[in-house]
């Protein structure tokens, strides 16, 4: 059974923290058997936000997922593709970063969309912060994430946090910018995370085999 779980990064720094602690996310999932990881680096890429001009909701059909023709139109096909979606984001004044929320907001194709209404219903979901600080506003932009999952049918597995600083002190090394790969707990959060998406895809996808094959029983003993 393959799966296949897409990280997508909301910062604008290539080689940054939140890529760095999103990388070791899906390096955790892909050391399980028959897990393929993909990466969407939201830097650099032209991306605008949501107009709420509301042609999804009459107009979309297939392969045409909004009127706006920017880089969304390559990543909506791999959020298709994907069995699980990890989102991350560094926290910017308290919340998600600007580059992932045009990204959020942007999902509204598949909740009003007319052709891809639902379309990631089922699908898991998993949220990733990096703060500078402790109580840095880490809460708060994992529950932005989160509360993305809700309206469009994911099933959430939580988030994971980590600092980038000291202890999350706000102590900084002069000659380490990857002061991530020191917060050992917040790793292993993340890690954990990516295992746990695995598990809850693999229960969704076996579980609707078993509900394919009892509903092929049931129809063959009813003709």
């Amino acid at each position: 059974m393959k799966i296949k779980i897409l990280g997508v990064c909301g910062s604008p720094i290539k080689g940054g923290n939140t890529e760095i602690f999103l990388q070791e996310a899906l390096k955790a999932a892909r050391e399980i058997k028959d897990v393929e990881t993909n990466i969407v680096l939201l830097s650099g890429k032209d991306i605008g936000d949501c107009r709420h001009c509301n042609w999804c909701i009459t107009k979309q059909e297939e392969g045409e997922f909004c009127l706006q023709k920017d880089d969304m139109s390559e990543i909506y096909p791999l959020i298709l593709e994907a069995d699980g979606l990890l989102l991350a984001s560094p926290v910017y004044f308290g919340r998600l970063s600007g580059y992932l929320a045009n990204f959020v907001d942007r999902l509204r194709v598949f909740h009003f969309g007319n052709y891809y209404r639902s379309k990631l219903k089922d699908k898991v979901g998993g949220a990733l912060a990096v703060a500078w600080t402790r109580n840095g506003g880490l809460e708060t932009a994992l529950l932005s994430m989160d509360h993305t999952f809700q309206p469009l049918g994911v099933l959430s597995v939580g988030g994971a946090a980590g600092v980038s600083s000291l202890g999350g002190t706000g102590e900084f090394a002069p000659d380490d910018k990857h002061l991530i790969l020191r917060d050992e707990y917040g790793l292993k959060s993340a890690r954990r995370l990516a295992r746990r998406m695995f598990e809850l895809v693999k229960i969704i996808k076996l579980g609707k085999e078993a509900l394919s094959r009892e509903s092929e029983t049931q129809a063959g003993d009813v003709s």
